[in-house]
């Protein structure tokens, strides 16, 4: 037991794979879950010490206007093409998501077990959806690790459909980041999302009820 009063899965994928999608299902299920992402966004609102920081680290021209909020894909255009400014911003945000985080786990393991829609727990099902999971050291801690997977060529579709990026942006996004054979090869859970949103909910529910099982240790 890696954290007693949970039962830990850490979800990730490539960018636009799907995670959100997977993670919207597993909360849908019972699951209490914690995107990294949407926390990351939190901490760089106007205001807050991580924001400062990334202002003063690359220039005030990554705002929308001036103090007002970071221009994501001014920031992104920046780091993403840049692989010493990518880890110059992970080392601002990274400790500070990490701890919110840990916040979380916390509070749930303090709340004690719940029951789902489909059984009571002992143990509450947490779910971090996080990028950078393996890299991070967040899989060390987790009971299962579930990678969502889909092809380059739908990734990049993706990106371009449904952010508006240029093939470009979009091919340096996905080149940015660890290659996915890397998250597989950790994998206790892998989610083809490739196909129908059907047959993606047909997988996480499988998974879903194995990882309750094995939150009561059976």
């Amino acid at each position: 037991m890696k954290h007693p009063g949970i039962f830990l899965i850490g979800l990730t994928g490539g960018i636009a794979c799907g995670k959100s999608t997977v993670l919207a299902m597993l909360a849908a299920l019972g699951a209490r879950t914690i995107d990294a992402d949407r926390v990351t966004h939190r901490l760089q609102q106007p205001g807050t010490a991580v924001y400062q920081a990334i202002v003063e680290a690359f220039g005030p021209h990554i705002l929308s206007a001036p103090g007002g909020a970071i221009d994501r894909r001014k920031l992104g255009n920046i780091v993403f093409n840049d692989p010493a400014a990518l880890k110059r911003l992970e080392a601002i945000i990274h400790p500070a998501v990490r701890a919110e985080i840990r916040r979380f786990l916390a509070e749930v393991a303090n709340a004690g077990g719940y029951a789902t829609r489909l059984r009571p727990v002992e143990r509450p099902v947490v779910v971090i959806d996080a990028i950078k999971l393996i890299e991070s050291g967040w899989a060390d801690e987790c009971d299962q690790v579930w990678v969502v997977t889909c092809s380059p060529e739908q990734q990049i579709e993706r990106l371009m459909t449904t952010r508006g990026m240029s093939l470009a942006e979009a091919q340096a996004r996905i080149a940015a980041q660890p290659p996915q054979e890397s998250r597989l090869s950790r994998a206790d859970v892998i989610i083809d999302n490739s196909g129908s949103q059907a047959n993606t909910r047909a997988q996480v529910e499988a998974a879903w009820q194995q990882a309750l099982l094995a939150s009561h240790g059976r």
